[in-house]
């Protein structure tokens, strides 16, 4: 903010993602921008995480396998469809992400591939034990420029619910 702005009536909006209660089960959140992925990204990921699976690095042994070239590494494909979600589902109201229960890679990702992002909300419930959390399961999905899926998993995560929601759960009240 600066000395300009500070006598100023502003609305401040503040970026965040969903609170639990927020979630609509069922509802696809299609993540933007999309991310067009670069045989520098692979190569810097895969090196930087100690993979060193010549399908993911070496061109002319990649040329030589079915593929017919390189892959990208598909533990990168899995954290971007996940961190594109980030902005819009879950930035600032995590807590933590408690894991994934399906992981499925069924066609490859190649690098000039772009890849887009979107989630399905397919379950939440409040935590017992845990007063202002609940758990959220997602259904991330990643598509290449041409609409095939190249990546899904199931994941479960934990956030915290409205203030609203603990208040209603609280009292007995549906949330």
């Amino acid at each position: 903010m600066t000395d300009e702005d500070a006598g100023e009536d502003r609305r401040i909006i503040q970026q965040r993602g969903l609170y639990l209660d927020e979630l609509t089960v069922g509802a696809v959140y299609r993540h933007a921008p999309g991310r067009t992925v670069t045989e520098a990204d692979n190569v810097l990921f895969t090196t930087l995480t100690m993979n060193t699976q010549s399908l993911h690095l070496d061109a002319h042994w990649s040329a030589q396998q079915p593929f017919g070239r390189p892959l990208v590494n598909s533990m990168f494909t899995l954290a971007t469809i996940v961190g594109a979600s980030v902005a819009q589902l879950s930035q600032g109201t995590i807590v933590a992400n408690l894991g994934f229960e399906e992981v499925q890679f069924p066609r490859p990702l190649v690098p000039g591939d772009t890849l887009y992002s979107e989630s399905e909300i397919l379950d939440t419930r409040l935590s017992s034990s845990r007063p202002r959390q609940g758990i959220a399961r997602i259904r991330h999905r990643g598509r290449n420029q041409d609409g095939a899926v190249v990546a899904e998993c199931v994941r479960s995560v934990m956030l915290w619910a409205s203030e609203e929601a603990h208040r209603t759960s609280a009292t007995g009240g549906e949330a």
